[in-house]
């Protein structure tokens, strides 16, 4: 029997009311509708210096890095600060290498002041690719962030339904095996298509 998958999210903003916390909120719920534990870490609720490769790390890093270490999908999330990610991911990112990220998946999400948040999951994916990470292809943007809530819900249906199905993937790919081989992946599309008949 599958263990219950471990998903966290990271929240790349330490503003109050952050639109970012609260959309990842949404993707945590659906995770945990999917039958996963979760958890919010919250850079806010970390005493995270600036990342310094010459300084002994402090407890709290060595805390969140096992968070993520332990975590089966990782879910990232940032606002858009002048087109690419904020210094409070990167920060947390920097404290993180291959042990923390290597074949896990991760799921990411941008969410933007005005109507642009491409390159800024594209820097998110860049980062974490570069450190071995198996980042899902379902990816969300969200734009005119300032318009998209009331009293934290969406306003939304459908953008809400692509913030749920991060949640959802992250669950239905927690334990996704990166050593597959294609004639595995073969069987395993024949073995699906004859279930569907």
């Amino acid at each position: 029997m599958q263990r219950t998958p471990n998903v966290i999210a990271v929240c790349g903003s330490m503003r109050d009311g952050s639109h970012t916390r609260t959309a990842l909120k949404h993707v945590l719920d659906a995770a945990e509708a999917e039958g996963a534990e979760t958890e919010l870490i919250d850079p806010r609720e970390y005493d995270l210096p600036i990342f310094d490769p010459d300084e002994e790390e402090p407890e709290d890093a060595v805390e969140i890095k096992r968070k993520i270490r332990e975590a089966d999908s990782v879910i990232i999330g940032s606002p858009v600060y002048h087109g690419s990610y904020t210094s409070a991911f990167r920060n947390v990112h920097d404290y993180c290498s291959f042990d923390e990220f290597e074949d896990t998946t991760v799921g990411l999400l941008a969410v933007a002041g005005g109507g642009s948040y491409g390159s800024t999951l594209d820097h998110m994916r860049i980062t974490v690719r570069g450190v071995h990470g198996w980042v899902l292809p379902h990816q969300v943007g969200i734009r005119n962030a300032y318009e998209q809530f009331d009293d934290d819900e969406f306003v939304d249906g459908d953008l809400e339904a692509r913030v749920r199905k991060l949640g959802e993937q992250a669950v239905k790919y927690a334990f996704l095996d990166p050593n597959v081989t294609s004639s595995e992946a073969d069987e395993e599309v024949a073995d699906e298509a004859a279930a569907d008949d």
